[in-house]
């Protein structure tokens, strides 16, 4: 799952057993940026004691291993959190100037989908 947030953007995927198998109750919230992964601990709690783990030669350098129960617990938060209109004018004012290559990427994600719309039926 990709997510796009005011505090950043994160690829959410199930963790490893040391196997590698899948691990069904552990999720790894990955992110480009170190920084939007100490937003996320800022904001919640319960992320505070989660070591930020920097993995070379991924397409994800930073990661959280989190029990899903408590990422479950933390999109609840995140969508109880929302009271805004407009998503990128939000991240804009949330991430201000050292955020700018953030909102920049958000604008572009935003016109690649656009151009995925089927657009038959607008006028």
């Amino acid at each position: 799952m990709w997510l796009f947030t005011r505090y950043g953007f994160y690829s959410i995927a199930c963790a490893l057993k040391q196997d590698g198998a899948l691990d069904p109750d552990k999720v790894m919230v990955r992110a480009r940026v170190m920084n939007h992964l100490k937003n996320l601990q800022k904001r919640f709690p319960q992320l505070k004691g989660v070591d930020i783990l920097t993995l070379p030669r991924r397409d994800y350098l930073y990661r959280l291993l989190v029990p899903k129960q408590v990422w479950s617990m933390i999109i609840a938060e995140l969508a109880e959190e929302q009271n805004w209109s407009n998503f990128k004018t939000e991240a804009a004012r949330y991430q201000g100037v050292a955020g700018s290559a953030y909102i920049h990427a958000l604008h572009a994600v935003w016109n690649t989908m656009y151009e995925l719309q089927d657009n038959r039926f607008s006028s």
